[in-house]
């Protein structure tokens, strides 16, 4: 895990075992001895990419810092029913404290990792890269990040405060594409921000435009064709990098990316995913 999601994830975690367990998990308390210890372990239901198994660690170790965690299977690793993914031995009421927790972090995850590896696959031999978007569920989008790594694509910016992505409603607010770029990289050099620029284009013109006033880091084809994107790609000649956005499903991602795009962003990687199916069941001394 990156040291700058640590912080995110552990309030999410903290988040997580607060709205599961309010003031106590009276459940477990009322029929289970304190004290008492136990081993379970994380049984995989479906076909899948693998992802969560370091952030589940994290979780058990949050409410008992004594659990032995064995792990059989990594974060990446493809996965069938009946795989098990890790053994956990550890206080038996905080085990199933964690049960629900776990779950829902890393069948998301899993599910998330899942669907970059199909787009991922269909890259394979290409140059061109799946991107994720901002589409995230509300606070997990460090870990949907960290789910589209597993399985296999790249991270585009993670909110509004690591790059400048000057998109339709920001150009035509500012005035036009020129006036966008000019104010973007007065507003970086007065900051003394080392930002990226990134400008949305919505015609073959506007890529003129971009470059005539002085060009990006990176130009994004919006809803382009694929015959516009061929050509928009023609028209940028490596003078920036290059994006393709809008309409892409994987029926025509690979089109697409023959154009010779250097990125693709989907953001169906994360906001039309089905989780994995998986549970985490006891295992008997």
């Amino acid at each position: 895990m990156k040291q700058e999601y640590e912080s995110f994830v552990d309030r999410l975690i903290e988040l997580a075992i607060a709205e599961d367990i309010g003031d106590g998990d009276h459940t477990s308390l009322s029929s289970i001895p304190a004290g008492e210890r136990g081993r379970m372990k994380l049984l995989v239901k479906q076909a899948g990419v693998l992802a969560g198994v370091e952030v589940a660690e994290r979780v058990f170790r949050r409410l008992d810092p004594t659990v032995t965690f064995e792990r059989k299977l990594g974060d990446g690793d493809r996965v069938a029913p009946g795989d098990v993914a890790f053994y956990v031995e550890g206080n038996l009421i905080s085990l199933l404290q964690s049960e629900r927790v776990i779950l829902n972090i890393m069948q998301r995850m899993s599910g998330v990792a899942t669907q970059t590896a199909v787009y991922a696959d269909a890259l394979r031999g290409l140059k061109t890269k799946v991107l994720d978007t901002r589409k995230t569920t509300p606070g997990m989008r460090v870990l949907e990040r960290m789910a589209v790594r597993i399985g296999g694509g790249e991270n585009h910016r993670i909110g509004l405060f690591d790059m400048i992505l000057l998109k339709d409603n920001h150009i035509d607010f500012a005035g036009g594409i020129d006036k966008a770029l000019s104010g973007a990289r007065a507003y970086l050099k007065a900051k003394n921000k080392a930002l990226k620029i990134e400008i949305e284009v919505r015609s073959l013109e506007d890529i003129d435009r971009v470059f005539a006033a002085g060009g990006a880091d990176r130009i994004m084809f919006d809803n382009f064709t694929v015959e516009q994107t061929r050509e928009a790609v023609r028209r940028v000649a490596g003078r920036a990098e290059t994006e393709s956005s809008g309409g892409i499903t994987l029926e025509n991602l690979r089109a697409y990316a023959e154009c010779g795009v250097d990125y693709v962003s989907v953001g169906a990687l994360t906001h039309q995913i089905k989780s994995l199916d998986m549970s985490l069941k006891a295992v008997e001394a």
